[in-house]
């Protein structure tokens, strides 16, 4: 792709994303929802703000949507509950803040982000990450904010099929899930993430997540982790990557596709082809990245059968994509 001034990549999750598995109605709620999220990342970064602010207020749209697994999307673990992963890093300065298993905080992207700030630390869990949510001012919600009953619905069939036991239903009152008819199942893959560029040449990736339906003991994956599921730094490239998060953890994915642009001088798509289509699938993981460098170059790999993502750019229109056969 072309160089530009500023741009932005945002996914929203890979998995088992096939067009008979989606009715036109159910196409066009994604598509519509990923544009809005690209723009709303472009309004900043044609105002002249940073590749972080872009980051928080695109991945704000995100976890507000039922429609995918972050915030108010996020499946339910094994024990009933919904426990929230998310992680930012700047490529200007190597920065970065992350938090899992928190449980009262409606933006966990913005939570991440005050761990990066306000903090010493990168990485901050559980009770711990929600004290350090209300102490700081994050915008809390009651866990009942995050319940839906399509998720307790696949959490119910996961814990049936797994001969686990289902849990008690969360108490709370449970509001309406606008998107109920439109949502579609993508497995386990469902995450969210945005890299952007600014005018300043500095570029930053953020994710978050739900996680996998009925996980369990505390299990986090990839989203988090610095390195793993998210990376960003101005000598190569910012990353954010969704798929079976043990696989991307073992492989450092994001970073190691950075290391390919720094250290080798390959282009974005070619270092990203190399560990997701190579790299990934031969050791058995599946999912996929977006990318952005600072030159401009946009790029997405992912090795399953389709991945919610779209593009902007400052020279470039709006792309969205879904499955295999698209650009």
């Amino acid at each position: 792709m072309s160089t530009s001034h500023w741009a932005i990549a945002v996914h929203g999750g890979a998995g088992t994303i096939e067009r008979r598995h989606l009715r036109p109605e159910q196409e066009a709620a994604y598509r519509a929802a990923l544009g809005r999220v690209a723009e709303a990342g472009g309004v900043v970064l044609r105002a002249g703000g940073s590749a972080l602010d872009a980051i928080e207020a695109a991945i704000h749209l995100l976890e507000d949507d039922p429609l995918f697994n972050a915030g108010r999307g996020a499946v339910f673990t094994a024990r009933g509950a919904n426990e929230l992963d998310a992680s930012i890093m700047d490529g200007a300065t190597l920065a970065a803040g992350a938090v899992a298993g928190v449980t009262r905080t409606r933006h966990p992207i913005s939570l991440a982000r005050a761990v990066m700030e306000r903090s010493s630390h990168v990485l901050l869990v559980g009770a711990g990450a929600d004290a350090f949510s209300k102490a700081n001012g994050v915008e809390q919600a009651d866990p009942s904010y995050f319940f839906t009953e399509r998720r307790w619905r696949s959490l119910e069939n996961f814990a049936k099929a797994h001969d686990l036991p289902v849990p008690p239903r969360p108490a709370g009152d449970h509001r309406p899930d606008p998107v109920h008819a439109l949502a579609h199942d993508e497995g386990k893959y469902g995450t969210v993430g945005v890299v952007a560029l600014d005018i300043s040449g500095n570029v930053a990736a953020g994710t978050s997540t739900g996680g996998t339906t009925g996980k369990q003991w505390g299990r986090v994956g990839d989203s988090p982790v610095i390195g793993a599921g998210t990376y960003a730094s101005n000598a190569a490239c910012a990353v954010s990557a969704t798929g079976t998060g043990e696989y991307f953890i073992r492989l450092g994915v994001a970073h190691e596709i950075a290391a390919l642009v720094e250290h080798k001088g390959l282009s974005l798509q070619a270092a990203a082809d190399i560990v997701i289509q190579d790299k990934l699938t031969a050791l058995g993981g599946d999912g996929g990245i977006i990318a952005v460098a600072p030159d401009g170059q946009v790029a997405w790999s992912y090795n399953t059968s389709g991945m919610y993502r779209a593009s902007l750019a400052a020279n470039r229109p709006l792309v969205v994509g879904i499955y295999k056969d698209e650009p």
